[in-house]
């Protein structure tokens, strides 16, 4: 497939968004319209994942986030999620050099305390490795949840305030979201879900308050840089009003 437009006109006709987040989903259904087994499809879907931070790269979008595994993954069967992991270690070893050259930076988010030894040794040298990186930043969430990461900051903040370092009455959604693991990323501006599902299955359910969202009727292992460009035009033609009256600059339209 080829660009369904020039780039440089999707970046001149309205502004980007900042943080595009992406469920990924649909390999199981793309293997099985193929009569393949389901892990051929999450090969495939691991193509698509470089396609995306390519494209991601190019077009001039500073945050990608990728649902790789939720924390309610782990409820497939045990082969499945054996392959899964396999993938993801085969991932992270074969193409970090090659993110490290493309100056994007890396970041894990989700729990890592049921992780094994060697996988979180691999996803902190991920960090590490392109930690300095300026380009691009990948945002793996894995092992996510986006119930149990409010509940989680909650706790944080339950104990600093028993512990008397806050007031519990000054806790607001700023110092929540503080605590949050991506307190240091901008909320996500555009979610992609592919697969034609039109649900957020508990990801970024906090940061995603105000994010357009699109819905790609394609498998995961079918997308490419021409469905991201589709997607990113629908939200060139979004008003984003963020609860108030005035739209934000970034329509098409520019009204």
């Amino acid at each position: 497939m080829t660009p369904v437009t020039d780039p440089r006109k999707i970046q001149s006709s309205f502004d980007l968004p900042r943080h595009v987040g992406i469920i990924m989903d649909g390999n199981g259904r793309w293997a099985a319209a193929r009569s393949l087994p389901r892990f051929e499809g999450h090969r495939r879907g691991v193509e698509a994942v470089r396609r995306a931070v390519r494209a991601s790269g190019d077009l001039g979008i500073s945050y990608l986030t990728l649902y790789a595994f939720s924390s309610e993954n782990w409820s497939r069967p045990p082969q499945e999620v054996d392959d899964l992991m396999g993938l993801l270690k085969r991932f992270i070893r074969l193409d970090l050099a090659d993110l490290h050259k493309q100056n994007v930076r890396v970041r894990i988010i989700g729990s890592r305390d049921n992780l094994a030894t060697d996988l979180k040794a691999l996803l902190q040298e991920a960090e590490e490795i392109t930690g300095n990186n300026t380009g691009l930043t990948l945002v793996i969430a894995f092992n996510y949840g986006g119930r149990q990461e409010i509940a989680e900051a909650a706790k944080k903040l339950a104990v600093r305030a028993a512990r008397g370092e806050i007031d519990p009455q000054s806790i607001d959604a700023a110092m929540l979201s503080d605590h949050l693991y991506t307190a240091d990323i901008p909320d996500p501006d555009l979610i992609i879900r592919t697969s034609g599902e039109q649900r957020l299955s508990n990801f970024l359910m906090w940061q995603a308050a105000y994010a357009e969202l699109v819905f790609l009727p394609l498998h995961w292992p079918d997308f490419d840089r021409p469905a991201l460009e589709d997607a990113l035009l629908q939200y060139g033609t979004r008003e984003r009003r963020f609860g108030g009256l005035t739209s934000a600059p970034n329509a098409m339209t520019g009204s």
